[in-house]
């Protein structure tokens, strides 16, 4: 069975009398330990597409189910611990608290999940570890350089061992050097057997995934292993 079972989902927007079909009927499946890329121009519906994947909105109509739960019959409130429990996100714009330490922005899934400060305080130092940053738990972000503010928010994602990670244009705000760093650490954690679900309009980028599905007017317009997996195989 795979992690995530999507079948012809559809979202629909109201603009005031305008309704704008942000997916059309998307069918996807992501088996458990996958890297895939989600690509397409700008109002091709990835986005749309990782806020439904991420649990942050839910369709108009159609199924999504993660883990074998069925995630469009949920209410706020079991979305929010679904999000809290199975998934792990990464924003191109790193969405870090400005004024806590590295440490405290990667605790913050913990917090929230209601786990006592000295578990979580050595969970988030782990997490912090595995992406080479085990020097810097006590440095705010204002104190980091751009690439190492975005390992904290992958450390983040990571911390509660989320079943998928999701990345939304992780390397936007990166330049090419750092970028490339990111993408290497990304690869480490897919080897390792992470799910992750990238969202990029980069092909060098989507080139590094396993799989690249390509989206066009709210539809799957091609779905097909990269060059990385076929020379993997």
């Amino acid at each position: 069975m795979a992690l995530i079972e999507i079948r012809e989902l559809k979202k629909i927007y109201q603009m005031g009398a305008e309704e704008v079909r942000a997916l059309a009927g998307v069918d996807l499946d992501v088996e458990r330990g996958e890297y895939v890329a989600v690509m397409g121009a700008s109002g091709s519906g990835k986005s749309t597409l990782m806020n439904l994947i991420g649990c942050l909105d839910t369709p108009t109509s159609g199924s999504y189910r993660l883990n074998d739960t069925p995630v469009e019959e949920m209410d706020d409130e079991s979305l929010a611990a679904i999000r809290n429990q199975e998934i792990g996100f990464v924003f191109q714009t790193f969405n870090l608290l400005p004024r806590t330490s590295a440490l405290e922005n990667v605790e913050l899934p913990l917090v929230y999940a209601g786990m006592p400060r000295r578990e979580r305080r050595e969970q988030a130092r782990a997490a912090l570890g595995k992406v080479g940053l085990g020097d810097r738990v006590d440095h705010r972000p204002n104190e980091l350089s751009g690439g190492q503010r975005q390992r904290v928010a992958i450390a983040r994602a990571l911390v509660n061992d989320p079943s998928i990670l999701l990345a939304d244009e992780p390397t936007g705000n990166l330049d090419t050097t750092t970028s490339a760093e990111i993408m290497d650490l990304f690869d480490e954690l897919s080897a390792a057997g992470n799910t992750i679900v990238l969202v990029t309009h980069e092909a060098d980028i989507a080139a590094r995934c396993s799989r690249q599905v390509v989206l066009r007017d709210g539809l799957v317009l091609s779905d097909r292993p990269t060059a990385a997996a076929v020379g993997a195989g």
